[in-house]
């Protein structure tokens, strides 16, 4: 059976007035994202990669075409869509367990269920033991997995993530890039992440979505196929042979000239 389409994105254009001039960012970006994939969106700084998570998310209305999430027209932010930003967001007043409830407390879906949902959630994904701590407390890879528990509990049909790793070391970011990644597949969630990194994009994602220069539209979609695929996590992905073919072939389509 074929997966339900989630994402619907048509003749997409959005271009910037100011009094001296006007820059056209995004031309004619045409994509269909279906659920439970993870989309990768690589493409030269500046080409409207964060802008077009901004125009998915309702926060920036395009100069033409549109996007549809779940068959609705995205024309204000929608409650089923969720954002996961370069930094965590979390409030450091609040504890593990109150920043995660946040949204919920927002939305006026806060109850003892919903508690007892989210501290299970936590000890699913390994903070069981700072649920009353403070983000102080914590590391940038935890914080990021807290970020991301209070995103999902608010059990959004499509997730955007906006270099959600770009603050942490090296390390850290492949060792949270692979837990986020699993999570993501275990909770079958849909999501579109943009991000400078090649690697991480070929290793989480089922495409690689490349934008060309300003203005950015799209010029090849890559369908990640890994011979790890039956059992595939972001670190299994960087270890198969194909991952160093589609590195080499991604970098090529950027073609950045430094």
């Amino acid at each position: 059976m074929d997966k339900a389409k989630v994402v619907e994105i048509k003749d997409l254009g959005i271009t910037y007035h100011t009094i001296e001039e006007e820059t056209e960012a995004l031309r004619d970006v045409n994509l269909d994202i279906y659920h439970n994939e993870i989309i990768g969106v690589v493409g030269p700084s500046g080409c409207g990669k964060s802008t077009l998570l901004s125009i998915i998310a309702g926060l920036i209305k395009p100069t033409k075409g549109s996007v549809r999430v779940n068959g609705r027209l995205v024309d204000k932010p929608l409650n089923n869509v969720g954002y996961m930003f370069q930094s965590d967001q979390l409030f450091e007043w609040r504890n593990i367990l109150n920043n995660v409830l946040l949204g919920l407390e927002i939305q006026g879906k806060l109850d003892d269920e919903a508690k007892e949902r989210a501290k299970e959630m936590l000890h699913s994904y390994g903070l069981g033991d700072f649920i009353y701590s403070y983000p102080y407390q914590l590391s940038g890879g935890m914080r990021q997995r807290v970020a991301l528990i209070r995103t999902l509990i608010l059990e959004p049909d499509l997730l955007l993530l906006d270099e959600p790793f770009s603050a942490l070391d090296y390390q850290t970011r492949l060792a949270i890039s692979d837990e986020i990644g699993t999570i993501l597949k275990k909770e079958e969630k849909t999501a579109i992440m943009v991000t400078h990194d090649i690697s991480e994009a070929i290793s989480m994602s089922d495409r690689v979505v490349v934008l060309s220069q300003r203005p950015g539209t799209i010029k090849k979609i890559f369908d990640i196929k890994l011979s790890c695929n039956k059992e595939r996590t972001p670190l299994k992905s960087r270890e198969a042979p194909e991952f160093r073919q589609y590195f080499n072939e991604i970098w090529r389509e950027l073609d950045i000239h430094v």
